[in-house]
């Protein structure tokens, strides 16, 4: 016989009850008999938020997206609504991606919001969850969900909540809203839906995204150079193919090619490994095309349309990937740029960025003379500071995970944005017998040359759980002396929220959230970062070095010795 946990058994026999479907508790018990592994990691735990909402494998469990685990969330949620907007008509949008299931699980969650009384707004087809956020504000909800994993594997699937200034849950209130769901058994979800009061939007919240998409990403481009910048575009299977097109072509840009073998939504993502644009090989097929095309530039979106990659002609003409710090840096100086030259900037801006990424911004932020500010991981951050400092104007933000945010239209990262804003750039450089590489090389002259390179260690399930742990309390408890021949000066451990200056031995009180996050940094200049990841099974290493002289190959060494120091490939 077949040894299960006492508790995961507690858990599991909650599911095999009428309240659940006969296939769930058929299917559990099939696991009891065949699979005790799939078993306890169905069921060892909640299915937690993370930096980018709540997402895993779909399935049974507790530790599965499904429609019991996703009820429970949104009873919980209309339930914190209610004590929220208690005078109000409470309102909220849904969308959803290409995944499997999606749509379905979208509906199921429309059902239990109108079931406890809160109208809801449900996109007809798939969007992009930049559109969510900014439908979120237009349509005066006070919450909005999407339906989405980002670019985790086709067996996986989420669940974003958006609060009334169209930014993601923040603590505390993350943590109100997880007391109220916990508060909850499965048979307290209302699914019956009451269907008067759910509303199909589509069209016309569409053309108000495209609009305002096209107001912010615009920067007096002319025709010509649109015309001339030769464009190949890959949705890779998600939602941006109902966006971005429709917005490049309505900001003039006529020589775009998308790779059709990629435009069709599917939760499969036939054509990649990983839908994942932060992977080169997400990119190849587009690259291929590029070269058939001759294209000057190559723009991927992840499945729900907030991350992009961007591929550039260097100097000698080779299509070159551009890391995410990197497309970052170049539309950061870039917006900078305009504003100077537009005479808006009076000191009452600010850029933004995280902890992990490129310290580039901050230095291209103090050249022109704009206030820079700096959170964990995650847009959600970004959003809370546009949100904390209404009286300043943000001008742009963005991660080193490949996301960026043009002006607060939109509170979350925004691809179909980001994909315009790289295109003007492109076509202005390209006008001007320029490229956007060349504009990245003369950023360097002004900043130094930054280099990055990211790390992800995958650790499955419940034992992979326990490495990672390991892991980070190993880094906390031995912490490095030096890394890679330079002496570690200081210390950041944003999980105890102290800063140690390992060369006076002095520590400071960090004034950004706590978070499992720690950052080393050493005498020449290195940063390396620690971060378990929010929303997928990996632990992520971050390193960033530079110079002044601009020695690429000087830097790449460094980096190298950096991996060998850290034991990590």
């Amino acid at each position: 016989m077949i040894y299960v946990d006492p508790k995961i058994l507690e858990r599991l026999n909650a599911w095999l009850t009428p309240f659940f479907d006969e296939k769930t508790q058929q299917t559990i018990k099939d696991m009891i008999a065949h699979d005790p592994e799939g078993l306890e990691d169905s069921f060892y735990k909640n299915l937690a938020f993370g930096t980018g909402g709540m997402r895993g494998k779909m399935g049974v469990g507790d530790n599965r997206i499904n429609k019991y685990t996703l009820g429970k969330n949104t009873q919980g949620l209309s339930n914190y609504l209610k004590k929220q907007f208690p005078d109000h008509e409470i309102k909220v949008a849904i969308a959803y991606d290409c995944r499997h299931n999606s749509k379905k699980l979208a509906k199921v969650v429309a059902d239990v919001f109108s079931a406890n009384g809160i109208r809801v707004f449900l996109f007809s087809e798939l969007r992009p969850t930049p559109e969510l956020s900014f439908a979120v504000k237009h349509l005066d909800c006070q919450c909005g969900i999407v339906l989405t994993a980002s670019h985790n594997p086709p067996e996986y699937n989420g669940y974003k909540v958006y609060w009334e200034d169209g930014g993601q849950l923040v603590p505390p209130q993350d943590a109100e809203i997880i007391s109220e769901i916990n508060t909850l058994q499965y048979t307290d979800v209302n699914f019956d839906a009451n269907e008067a009061l759910i509303e199909t939007i589509d069209t016309e919240v569409d053309a108000a995204f495209a609009e305002a998409s096209l107001r912010n990403g615009s920067f007096n481009t002319p025709e010509a150079a649109k015309q001339n910048l030769k464009i190949v575009f890959t949705s890779l299977h998600g939602t941006s193919i109902t966006m971005v097109p429709k917005v490049l072509e309505q900001a003039g840009y006529t020589n775009v090619h998308i790779v059709e073998e990629q435009a069709t939504p599917n939760g499969d993502f036939p054509t990649v490994k990983s839908p994942n644009p932060e992977e080169p090989e997400a990119l190849r097929i587009a690259l291929e095309h590029a070269e058939v095309q001759q294209a000057d530039i190559v723009i991927g979106t992840d499945p729900d349309c907030d991350r992009l990659g961007v591929a550039v002609r260097d100097s000698s003409g080779i299509l070159k990937l551009l890391n995410g710090n990197q497309a970052m840096v170049i539309m950061t100086y870039f917006l900078l740029e305009q504003w100077k030259k537009d005479e808006k900037l009076n000191g009452n801006q600010f850029v933004a960025s995280t902890i992990v990424s490129t310290p580039m911004v901050r230095k291209i932020a103090e050249h022109f003379g704009v206030e820079y500010k700096e959170g964990l991981t995650g847009f959600k951050w970004i959003a809370k500071m546009v949100n904390d400092f209404p009286e300043m104007e943000f001008i742009g933000g963005g991660e080193e995970s490949f996301g960026y945010m043009v002006g607060d239209f939109v509170r979350d990262k925004d691809a179909v944005t980001a994909t315009l804003l790289a295109c003007e750039i492109a076509a202005q450089k390209k006008a001007a017998g320029s490229s956007m590489f060349d504009y990245l090389q003369e950023i360097y002259r002004h900043a130094g040359t930054y280099q990055e390179f990211l790390v992800s260690l995958v650790k499955e399930g419940k034992k992979g759980a326990e490495e990672i742990a390991n892991i980070m309390k190993n880094l906390r408890e031995h912490p490095f002396k030096e890394i890679a021949g330079s002496p570690v000066i200081r210390i950041e451990d944003y999980e105890s929220g102290i800063a140690k200056d390992a060369q006076n031995n002095t520590s400071e009180v960090l004034k950004i959230p706590r978070s499992n996050v720690l950052i080393y940094y050493t005498e020449d200049g290195s940063k390396i970062a620690a971060r378990p990841s929010g929303t997928e099974p990996k632990i992520k290493f971050y390193i960033s070095v530079h110079n002044t002289s601009g020695d690429l190959s000087q830097l790449q060494k460094k980096i190298d010795n950096i991996r060998t120091h850290l034991t990590i490939s």
